[in-house]
């Protein structure tokens, strides 16, 4: 039995992250992934039942590490604005400093293939979220809405700008750089969004 080498699977695994982004799930095969990570194809199945494991294991471990990223330092117990301003600022950094992580999750949670990897993940982020905006709610920190409604306004706007940052090529319309101060100053607005 052939021993698991840690190094060799996280080449894998970067190398298939950055082919979907950059070519999409359909430029994606066992042999291009194989020869882009300089490996045998055999070895991906050392790790890997088959390409759709593949897809599911890479979605699960991007999920779950921003997600674990995001609650650093949070408790859902936090008043609404110091909780909201450690969730964007975790995200900000994660993604940016991991931007092929984001742009894959965009392309994977739009395709079919989400269905069957959403029944593997971890729910400590949902969770949390979840008791945090109920929280602020009967602290009377925020107005009640559907989540849909919620989620929209106190979180698109941070995806947007991490977008903004990650963006390559001369976009004529891209920002010459998102910042910390931009960022908070974001925020600021949503929090005012949100307020009863």
């Amino acid at each position: 039995m052939r021993v698991l080498n840690e190094a060799k699977k996280e080449t894998v695994r970067d190398t298939a992250l950055q082919m979907i982004v950059e070519e999409g799930f359909k430029g994606l095969s066992m042999q291009k992934l194989a020869k882009a990570a300089d490996i045998s194809p055999a070895t991906i199945y050392i790790y890997y039942k088959d390409r759709e494991d593949l897809l599911n294991q890479l979605y699960l471990y991007v999920y779950n590490t921003s997600n674990h990223s995001a609650l650093e330092n949070f408790s859902a117990d936090m008043p609404f604005s110091e909780g909201m301003k450690v969730l964007w600022l975790n995200r900000f950094n994660y993604f940016t400093a991991h931007p092929y992580h984001s742009f894959f999750l965009e392309q994977f949670i739009n395709s079919p293939l989400i269905t069957a990897a959403v029944q593997l993940e971890d729910n400590t982020y949902r969770t949390q979220m979840k008791a945090f905006y109920s929280n602020a709610v009967k602290k009377g920190e925020v107005k009640k809405l559907d989540i849909e409604i919620y989620w929209s306004i106190a979180f698109s706007p941070l995806y947007q700008l991490i977008k903004f940052h990650n963006q390559k090529g001369p976009h004529p319309q891209k920002p010459k750089g998102i910042t910390r101060n931009k960022v908070l100053q974001c925020l600021e607005m949503v929090l005012t969004a949100l307020k009863p």
